[in-house]
């Protein structure tokens, strides 16, 4: 029997997200807007999710008198993201 993906990452703006923390120290909600495509709104909407989970980090400040929100992936975060590649590969396999 097939291990059941996590929910949470299975979807594609909430995969897009960590797929690109995993391989930063830090990436602010401009960059993530840009890679992704997201409109604000949505991606607002799911770095919450991410973060209520525990799987990154959001922090809130401010670049002069900008606002910056800056995300980190947890360590929860990436235990997540490698079970959840591991077991796509287990899907891949059949």
């Amino acid at each position: 029997m097939l291990k059941p993906l996590d929910p949470l990452l299975h979807s594609e703006l909430r995969l897009a997200i960590v797929s690109i923390l995993i391989g930063v120290e830090e990436a602010d909600f401009v960059y993530i807007r840009t890679e992704t495509g997201a409109t604000a709104g949505n991606l607002s909407v799911q770095i919450d999710k991410l973060q209520k989970a525990g799987y990154i980090e959001v922090e809130k400040g401010f670049r002069g008198k900008m606002p910056r929100t800056v995300c980190r992936i947890t360590h929860s975060g990436r235990e997540a993201f490698a079970q959840y590649v591991e077991t796509l590969k287990e899907y891949l396999k059949m």
